[in-house]
């Protein structure tokens, strides 16, 4: 049975049709625009419903626009143009529109994940179930503070994933166009909630492989922050096979090392560039690749480096004992094994594309997003 997608009321003003590179300041102004818009044909129903779903849709509204990169409809617009796609036709506005829909996907993504991670603040705000838990402080209201603000956030998640459908029937594609994009669409809603269910289960499982953490990083993230944005604008493009199976090669191996990379900048990164306190995934638990391999070699070589990342990774860590698990995951040779499994997945990627039939200026484009997507720690 064909996909389909929810339909919402309004189209919304198409932004002007751009030349600029994704991962450029003029890149993430058109698709904000286009988010800003979209947001704008909601607000006569979403007024309906009163005061308190004009707060709620209000605060989505300031996630959405906070701020980001806009990777995923970067990804999606480079997908488009590879395979064709003019960003000067008549088409480009409501292709733009799809794209930016992504963002909205992945505010589901955040806001939920902030949820089941218990995390506290997100790009240096608090996360949305913490914003509503103290304004549930603050007017006085009766019952638990934190359940209401965890129940609004669920709620603000699963208005944004359908405002994601709704942006992209509203975008002004044609009808042929919008079918082919649902397909892709309905598939990579299914593959990143699975995959937070991996990482969910995984976690509560104690499943403590390298097979385990890649399968999770392959759904939770690859599938849904390039493989399948460059897919759907191969499917916007009506572009054939070969270029889809390039475009889903490369999309899955940079997707995995963005992951990986990610996972690196989780302990060790810098708190004012990546927005959440240092070594919070440590605290968290998280069961990264990086985690894995560490306790991988330490049972090998170190059993008692392995024994105080078991005993360790997941609790309430103090600065100091956050230190001693990176010199840990350092000196039993996980970093050098991440880096050099980024390293690899990278090289594999970046030949996939290169063989590929996507336009040069593309093929350029990609290759310096994914160089980006990767880069070393400084």
């Amino acid at each position: 049975m064909e996909a389909t997608l929810s339909a919402g009321p309004g189209t919304p003003t198409r932004p002007s049709p751009t030349s600029a590179t994704p991962g450029t300041p003029a890149f993430a102004a058109a698709v904000e625009q286009a988010l800003t818009a979209f947001f704008a044909t909601r607000r006569d129903t979403v007024g309906e419903l009163g005061p308190i779903f004009v707060d709620a849709a209000e605060a989505l509204e300031s996630f959405v626009l906070r701020g980001g990169k806009r990777t995923r409809p970067g990804f999606a617009w480079t997908g488009w143009l590879g395979a064709g796609g003019d960003p000067e036709g008549p088409e480009a506005p409501a292709v733009l529109n799809a794209c930016a829909a992504l963002e909205l996907v992945q505010a589901c993504a955040l806001i939920h994940d902030d949820i089941i991670d218990a995390s506290r603040t997100r790009r240096r705000f608090p996360t949305v179930h913490v914003d509503f838990e103290q304004r549930h402080r603050d007017r006085g209201w009766a019952g638990d503070a934190p359940r209401f603000g965890t129940g609004v956030a669920i709620l603000i998640g699963d208005l944004a994933l359908a405002w994601a459908d709704d942006m992209v029937h509203a975008s002004g594609l044609a009808p042929q166009a919008v079918a082919r994009f649902a397909t892709v669409w309905a598939k990579m809603r299914t593959e990143v909630l699975g995959g937070q269910l991996l990482d969910i289960h995984g976690e509560a499982s104690g499943d403590e492989s390298v097979a385990a953490a890649l399968r999770i990083n392959r759904y939770k993230t690859a599938a849904y922050t390039v493989e399948r944005p460059l897919h759907l604008g191969a499917a916007l493009a009506d572009a054939g096979p070969e270029l889809i199976r390039s475009y889903r090669d490369f999309g899955t191996d940079i997707g995995i090392a963005f992951q990986l990379r990610d996972d690196l900048l989780g302990v060790f990164g810098d708190p004012s560039v990546t927005g959440k306190p240092s070594g919070d995934d440590l605290r968290e638990g998280k069961r990264t690749v990086l985690i894995a391999e560490a306790l991988q070699r330490g049972d090998k070589s170190d059993p008692a480096a392995a024994e105080l990342l078991r005993t360790s990774v997941g609790t309430d860590l103090s600065a100091a004992q956050v230190d001693r698990l990176r010199e840990a995951l350092t000196e039993l040779g996980a970093v050098e094994a991440v880096e050099a499994r980024i390293a690899e997945l990278t090289e594999r990627a970046l030949a996939a594309i290169d063989s590929s039939s996507a336009v040069p200026s593309a093929k350029e484009h990609l290759h310096a997003m994914a160089l980006a997507a990767t880069r070393r720690l400084a």
